[in-house]
């Protein structure tokens, strides 16, 4: 096949909820700040020659009119007041939120979708929407839609990232908010996923349990990833390398395999690791880390397809309801790194608005994220936060 190497990384401790105050990496032709661009101010009239002004009489007392008015003040903001909170009520009024979403058949996707629209209907805002169906043509079609719109911020959830300069260049000037993928050169700033830290968690939990069931004793190595969505899933790739190795150690070049699903998708998950299947038919411990939960679903849909469950060891990025039974129920579903999707608008919408506003707000922002799982093996691991399935969302009926 088939077996590609991704480049090894040394790996950087990171905090696991980490709110960074780091600037934006610009957007257009700004400043390299977080701050939302301004356009030029308009060029001065010309004031006309004064006349001699009337003598003054002892009797005169009124002032002369105000001939400027007031600059509303703007702030730093920072990202303990940005980050997973409800957005005020009136804090949107007359400001229109663009929000391009990445494609709502994609569980997490909608989960995502409709925390915004919740937050920014709460605060008042105007909210145009629109979906990209995971395709750059329609996130470039998007753009354009949002320019014609006139909208004031653009929150953009689309997954190309070498699509981006040109969604930049042709939608709406000005400020954009990036949700799990960055969206250069007009990135305002970032919201998402602490890239590196929940690779390295998912990497690091189904080492875990491999170390204790298999003594670190495994056949195959497989990282499911998307690499058209560029730099954050590369870095999420390399963090589930990492967190692998640091328990069960380095990954020989022979066993270590990149299944790429530029879809992100079940379906096209499931061919492609099928493909993998026939191509190594021996391989009875496989251990296995994916970027989110669907392409996990459809590499297990694989497995099972063909008789090999047994074999599969797996963990994903997401945690988004697609997953629940699976991880509830299902011991290869080893354990899933929570992203908490149904809370994104919770900071994406009050960053927006802030930004809409002329604030400056931190880059990047971050979600917080925790391991879910029910295995002894990994529950209370040192490495990395743990949590209970049940202590954020409702049980499953596993019957």
């Amino acid at each position: 096949m088939k077996k590609m190497v991704l480049g090894r990384r040394k790996w950087v401790a990171f905090a696991v909820v980490s709110m960074l105050t780091a600037a934006a990496c610009g957007g257009g032709e700004t400043a390299d700040t977080a701050a939302p661009a301004t356009t030029a101010a308009p060029a001065a009239t010309e004031v006309p020659a004064a006349t001699e002004a009337p003598a003054a009489t002892e009797a005169s007392t009124t002032e002369a009119p105000t001939t400027t008015e007031a600059m509303p003040e703007t702030r730093a903001y920072t990202a303990e007041e940005l980050t997973d909170v409800d957005a005020a009520p009136g804090s949107g009024d007359g400001i229109k939120i663009g929000y391009i979403s990445l494609g709502e058949s994609i569980p997490f996707v909608k989960l995502v979708s409709d925390s915004i629209r919740a937050e920014a209907e709460a605060a008042g805002a105007e909210f145009v929407f629109c979906d990209s169906e995971v395709d750059p043509a329609k996130a470039l079609e998007c753009g354009r839609i949002m320019a014609v719109q006139e909208v004031d911020v653009l929150i953009n959830f689309q997954l190309f990232e070498d699509a981006a300069a040109q969604i930049c260049e042709e939608g709406p000037q000005v400020p954009v908010v990036s949700i799990d993928i960055h969206q250069r050169p007009c990135e305002t700033t970032f919201f998402g996923a602490d890239n590196h830290a929940a690779g390295f968690m998912t990497g690091g939990a189904t080492a875990k349990h491999i170390e204790a069931n298999f003594n670190c004793e495994y056949d195959e190595f497989i990282l499911l990833n998307a690499l058209a969505a560029g730099e954050v899933v590369q870095i999420r790739g390399e963090g589930a390398v990492a967190g692998f190795e640091s328990i069960c150690g380095a990954i020989p070049e022979d066993k270590y395999n990149l299944i790429d699903v530029p879809s992100i998708a079940v379906d096209e998950a499931r061919a492609n690791t099928s493909d993998w299947l026939i191509a190594n038919p021996g391989a009875e411990v496989v251990a296995l880390a994916s970027t989110n939960d669907d392409m996990l679903l459809g590499a297990l849909a694989a497995f099972r397809n063909a008789g090999r469950e047994d074999a599969f060891w797996g963990t994903a990025q997401g945690a988004d309801e697609s997953s629940w039974i699976e991880l509830e129920c299902n011991e290869h579903w080893v354990a899933d790194t929570a992203y908490f999707p149904e809370r994104y608008g919770r900071t994406a919408v009050p960053a927006a608005i802030a930004l809409a506003k002329g604030h400056t707000v931190p880059n990047p922002l971050s979600t917080a994220h925790y391991v879910l799982t029910n295995n002894p093996a990994i529950a209370g691991a040192d490495e990395f936060p743990t949590a209970s399935f049940t202590d954020f969302y409702p049980a499953q009926d596993c019957g």
